[in-house]
């Protein structure tokens, strides 16, 4: 999309995590074609100040920083009020997954690295939006969770339980920022993402016939989820996972 092509502004602003490529730049992405202002943070400064170009620099800020940082949490926050002087809706979409192996060898570390990242780094996001705008403006959080959050999930069980606990940390500020916020999460299956690369390559065909739905995720996919959890179309609904999986979990049934 061009800066030509970009709709009349929304008056609503968005911070989304994570977001240089992959589900993240998918979100922003989506965000920004219905005319919202947009903030995305990552760890490479060289990659999200590409990422915001293409996005339109004039509805797109870039802050590089690590999640897990809370000085970098912070500004992220503090740039995104100074450059639009809002932060309607959080998206939490950084993550990491550095192990694949039983849970009986994990190093843990590795696992506590996990949680950092993907999910006390949700929270800090949380904590600093609902803060700077969203206890007296109001507005929604969407946090991207996982299928493999909801199921056991062999060799990346720990990035399965940090998506446990995603869901939940969703139901618990779905219950304390409520009325004014309304916070829910999306749990992907397999999308084709950079991120996801280790669980397709090479074998495509062979993962996607297990989808009935016949193909893989792409980003665009989880944006279109998270633009309609940040709409007023679902002003109604808050602590809810919303499964966008292809059909994958259909089967999942005896027989």
């Amino acid at each position: 999309m061009t800066a030509q092509e970009l709709p009349e502004p929304s008056g609503k602003v968005a911070l989304v995590t994570g977001a240089s490529r992959g589900i993240g730049y998918g979100v922003a992405e989506a965000l920004v074609a219905r005319g919202d202002r947009v903030c995305i943070t990552g760890r490479g400064e060289e990659a999200l100040k590409e990422a915001a170009e293409r996005l339109g620099a004039d509805r797109v800020i870039a802050v590089a920083g690590k999640a897990h940082d809370e000085a970098h949490q912070a500004l992220a926050v503090e740039r995104t009020m100074e450059a639009f002087g809002r932060v309607d809706f959080l998206i939490n979409n950084a993550g990491t997954n550095p192990v694949f192996g039983p849970m009986a060898e994990l190093d843990l570390n590795v696992v506590r690295k996990v949680y950092e990242t993907n999910v006390i780094s949700a929270l800090g996001f949380a904590q600093q939006t609902w803060k700077a705008w969203q206890k007296d403006h109001g507005g929604a959080i969407v946090n991207i969770a996982s299928i493999a959050g909801l199921t056991a999930s062999p060799f990346v069980g720990a990035y399965g339980m940090s998506k446990a606990a995603m869901v939940n940390l969703t139901l618990q500020l779905a219950h304390e920022f409520a009325p004014l916020v309304r916070v829910n999460a999306i749990a992907p299956a397999v999308v084709k993402t950079q991120f996801a690369t280790a669980l397709y390559e090479g074998r495509e065909e062979e993962v996607t016939a297990g989808y009935p739905l016949g193909r893989l995720g792409v980003p665009a996919d989880i944006g279109g989820a998270a633009a309609f959890l940040t709409s007023g179309q679902s002003d109604w609904i808050t602590g809810q996972t919303l499964v966008v999986d292809g059909g994958i979990f259909l089967n999942a049934g005896v027989g």
